[in-house]
């Protein structure tokens, strides 16, 4: 069985769930985030593309209802013992199978969460979801229940994600080795992927974002992989993956000759990070983080260039994307906490010079301040 977490490491999350689930006086809780059933019991799947939940009861009984290529799927990574299938075929409900489920579990009448925030639960499935329990017991939405569980990091995480730093930082080794101009933006991405792949990493949850040129001010990947010119800005941003856990790095690189801007946007950005990090301790608000980047990049007249958040949790996240809860903005209110992982950057988007600047690192909430995960300098690197 592939599982990755020892099993009084499941016995310990299992039981945080329950006691919550007690607390907001929930009889059952609905999962249809693939990253709570992960965390919660191992089970590694891309299946929740199509509707697939896992029950848990105030009795501590675990029910997958999934599809049959999943059958084996949750068997050899999950310790999940109880796996039903719905069949494909026209006409077929699997909220009709759900229900059969929650009568077993004697749930008629009682208060179900339901985790509506997730990828795998569309529209369409939510709103057959809701008509199919509808006056049969009361529903309330638990999307978070979980997910304010997971954003603080138990020991046994953490060493994966430092393992994901460690591969972050070897594909940075790679991009300076392979960018300079004459260079395809796909040969830089293939040396990086390569690395992380050796060294026993994963996919990440959502593409890099790598573009030279007026490209290197993009914040999303798109396909077109540009050949790096005698005078060029490349901008990357990427993850090293571990079993799911995620450590991101973000730079831009002038290529040639940085322009005096580039400069200036650098180090406005190395001194808006060093003021976040100051405010990323235990008991700090994090919007008291945003507020430090923020104030900074104003200062230094980039608020028109600057982004309205500087960052976000992370940790074992599946596709489309490797962002989590929480986002680092104006105001939120999530009180930092030990255990904690965070993505930190500074992004600088000049349009009207039509130059970036972008640095960002990953950093771990110890008992006093804040650990920077990647070992590389922050210093401008000219190629």
């Amino acid at each position: 069985m592939g599982l990755h977490f020892s099993k009084e490491e499941f016995l310990s999350r299992k039981s945080k769930v329950l006691k919550k689930m007690i607390d907001q006086k929930i009889d059952a809780l609905l999962m249809f985030r693939q990253e709570s059933m992960y965390w919660l019991t191992g089970y590694d799947t891309f299946g929740y593309v199509f509707f697939q939940t896992l029950i848990l009861d105030q009795k501590g009984n675990l029910i997958l209802l999934t599809r049959a290529p999943d059958l084996r799927q949750a068997q050899n990574t999950s310790i999940i013992n109880d796996i039903r299938i719905w069949v494909d075929k026209e006409g077929s409900s699997p909220t009709d199978d759900l229900k059969n489920i929650l009568n077993e579990l004697n749930l008629k009448g009682k208060k179900l969460g339901v985790e509506y925030e997730a990828y795998g639960l569309t529209g369409r499935n939510a709103l057959s979801l809701n008509k199919s329990l509808e006056n049969y017991c009361s529903i309330e939405d638990k999307s978070d229940l979980i997910t304010k569980i997971r954003v603080v990091k138990s020991s046994e995480e953490i060493v994966y994600i430092k393992k994901a730093a460690e591969l972050a930082d070897k594909a940075l080794d790679e991009i300076w080795k392979h960018t300079k101009a004459g260079v395809n933006e796909s040969k830089i991405l293939a040396e990086m992927n390569r690395v992380i792949f050796e060294g026993g990493g994963d996919y990440p949850a959502n593409e890099f974002i790598i573009g030279s040129g007026k490209n290197a001010l993009l914040c999303r990947y798109q396909s077109e992989k540009q050949t790096l010119n005698n005078i060029d800005q490349l901008t990357i941003e990427w993850a090293g993956t571990f079993k799911h856990y995620h450590s991101a790095m973000f730079r831009t690189i002038p290529i040639g000759k940085a322009d005096p801007k580039h400069h200036k946007m650098h180090e406005a950005c190395i001194e808006a990070l060093h003021n976040c990090e100051k405010k990323l301790k235990p008991g700090n608000k994090i919007g008291e983080v945003f507020e430090a980047h923020a104030n900074t990049l104003d200062n230094l007249g980039y608020k028109n260039d600057r982004m309205n958040a500087c960052g976000y949790s992370l940790g074992s996240t599946f596709s489309p994307n490797w962002m989590d809860w929480p986002m680092i903005f104006k105001g939120n209110s999530y009180e930092i906490k030990s255990g904690n992982v965070f993505f930190l950057h500074m992004i600088i988007m000049d349009s009207k010079n039509q130059l970036a600047m972008n640095l960002g690192e990953t950093y771990i909430v110890n008992d006093k301040n804040c650990e920077r995960l990647g070992k590389q300098k922050l210093d401008l690197v000219v190629l």
